[in-house]
C-alpha cells in the first residue's frame, strides 16, 4: 500500500479524506517499504487482499446487493490482517520497562566499590607500617654516624636499630593480600557482567528498527481496515448497518501513528538511559581494576626493596665487621624504598578518588533515568 493508500483507490468512496497526519504516516511507510524486504512482502499481501475485497464489493454494488460470500470475505480479510500484525508483534520479544537486573548490578557495584575503599584503607595501614620501618632505618643510619664519629666500632646502637627494623616484619600481611585478591576478583566479575549487560542493550537498540517497522505495519493495516469498512458502509443497503460501519471511518488513525511513535521513543529513551548507567558502571569497574593492577605492581616493587634491605640488615647483624659495607648498601636502597612508599601512597589516593568519582557519576546517571 506504500504511497498508493494516499490516493483514491478504485471503489473508494469519495467522502473518505486522509488527514495530514495520515498522509505523513503513509509516506513514512512508503519510504520504509523501499528499504525493508519484510515490509515489502507485508505490503504486497495487504494490497492483494484489500484490492480483492474492494473489487468484490464493487461487483456487489453493481448488482445493488451484497452476497453473504462478499461479507464473509470482508470479515476474513480483516481477521487475516489483524493476525499478521499479531504475528509480527509476537516475533519481537519485549521486556520494555523491566530493569530489576540492572538495579541488582548497580547494588552489586556499589557494594564492590565500598569493599575496594575498605581495601584502600587496609593499604593505608600497611603504608603506615612501611613508613614506621623507614623511620627505623633512618634512626639506624643516624646511630651509625654518631658511633662512627665517636670511634665505637662495635656499632651496638646501630645494630640494635637494625634488629628493630627486622623485627618489625613485612608491612604487607597475608590478610592484606587475601583482601586484595577478593576485591580484584569481584571487580573483574563485575566488569564481565556489565559487558554482557551492555551487549544486551546494544542488541535491543538494534531491534528498535524492528519495532518501528511493527508500528508502521499496525498503522497501515488499520488504514486498510478502515478503508474496507468505508467501502462496506457505502455498499450495504441497510441504513443501520451502513451507519454502524461508517462510524469506523471516524477512528483517529493518524493520531495512532503518533502514539506508537511516542511509545517507541519512550522505549528507546529508557534503553539509552539504562545503557548509560551500565557504561558508567563499566567504566568505574575498569578504572578500579587498572588502579588495583598498579597497586599490585607497586606493592611487589616495594616488597623487593624491603627484602633487599633485610638482606643487608642480616649481613650487618651476622658479620659485625661488615657493618660499614652493609650500611652503605642500605643508604643506596633507602632512597628507592622511600620513593616506592610514596608512589604507592599516591596510587592508593588515586584509587580512592576514582572510586568516589565513579560512584558519583553512576548516581547522576540513575537520577537522569527516564521515568515510565
Amino acid at each position: 500500500m506504500g504511497g498508493r493508500m494516499s490516493k483514491k483507490t478504485p471503489g473508494t468512496p469519495s467522502n473518505i479524506n486522509l488527514s495530514a497526519d495520515m498522509v505523513t504516516e503513509l509516506r513514512s511507510y512508503e519510504a520504509a517499504c523501499k528499504l525493508d524486504s519484510d515490509l515489502q512482502s507485508f505490503d504486497t499481501n495487504l494490497q492483494a487482499r484489500t484490492n480483492q475485497v474492494i473489487n468484490t464489493l464493487a461487483v456487489g454494488v453493481e448488482v445493488r446487493s451484497l452476497s453473504f460470500d462478499s461479507l464473509r470475505q470482508v470479515t476474513e480479510c480483516l481477521l487475516e490482517m489483524n493476525q499478521e500484525v499479531v504475528k509480527v508483534i509476537l516475533d519481537c520479544k519485549k521486556d520494555i520497562w523491566k530493569s530489576q537486573e540492572l538495579f541488582e548490578l548497580v547494588e552489586e557495584y556499589f557494594d564492590n566499590s565500598l569493599k575496594t575503599l575498605d581495601f584502600c584503607n587496609a593499604l593505608d595501614k600497611c603504608l603506615k607500617r612501611a613508613r614506621d620501618s623507614q623511620l627505623l632505618i633512618h634512626v639506624a643510619l643516624q646511630k651509625f654516624e654518631e658511633e662512627s664519629v665517636s670511634g665505637d666500632n662495635c656499632y651496638a646502637r646501630t645494630l640494635e636499630e637494625l634488629k628493630s627494623f627486622k623485627a618489625s616484619g613485612d608491612p604487607f600481611t597475608e590478610e592484606f593480600f587475601q583482601i586484595y585478591q577478593s576485591v580484584y576478583n569481584q571487580q573483574v566479575l563485575m566488569l564481565e557482567k556489565l559487558q554482557l549487560r551492555k551487549g544486551k542493550f546494544d542488541k535491543k537498540l538494534k531491534q528498535m528498527r524492528t519495532w518501528k517497522k511493527v508500528s508502521l505495519i499496525i498503522f497501515v493495516a488499520t488504514v486498510a481496515a478502515v478503508l474496507i469498512c468505508s467501502v462496506v458502509a457505502a455498499a450495504v443497503a441497510s441504513p443501520h448497518v451502513a451507519a454502524a460501519l461508517a462510524a469506523l471511518t471516524a477512528i483517529p488513525v493518524g493520531s495512532m501513528g503518533k502514539w506508537i511513535d511516542s511509545l517507541m521513543k519512550n522505549y528507546e529513551n529508557a534503553l539509552k538511559g539504562h545503557k548509560e548507567v551500565t557504561i558508567a558502571l563499566e567504566v568505574g569497574s575498569y578504572v578500579a581494576i587498572k588502579d588495583l593492577d598498579n597497586i599490585r605492581i607497586l606493592v611487589n616493587r616495594l616488597e623487593v626493596e624491603i627484602e633487599s634491605l633485610k638482606t643487608n640488615v642480616d649481613f650487618a647483624i651476622e658479620e659485625e665487621e661488615a657493618v660499614k659495607v652493609a650500611i652503605e648498601e642500605i643508604k643506596k636502597k633507602l632512597g628507592v624504598f622511600m620513593k616506592n612508599v610514596e608512589d604507592l601512597g599516591a596510587q592508593a589516593d588515586t584509587c580512592s578518588r576514582d572510586i568516589i568519582r565513579a560512584r558519583t557519576v553512576v548516581l547522576q546517571k540513575i537520577i537522569k533515568l527516564p521515568h515510565k
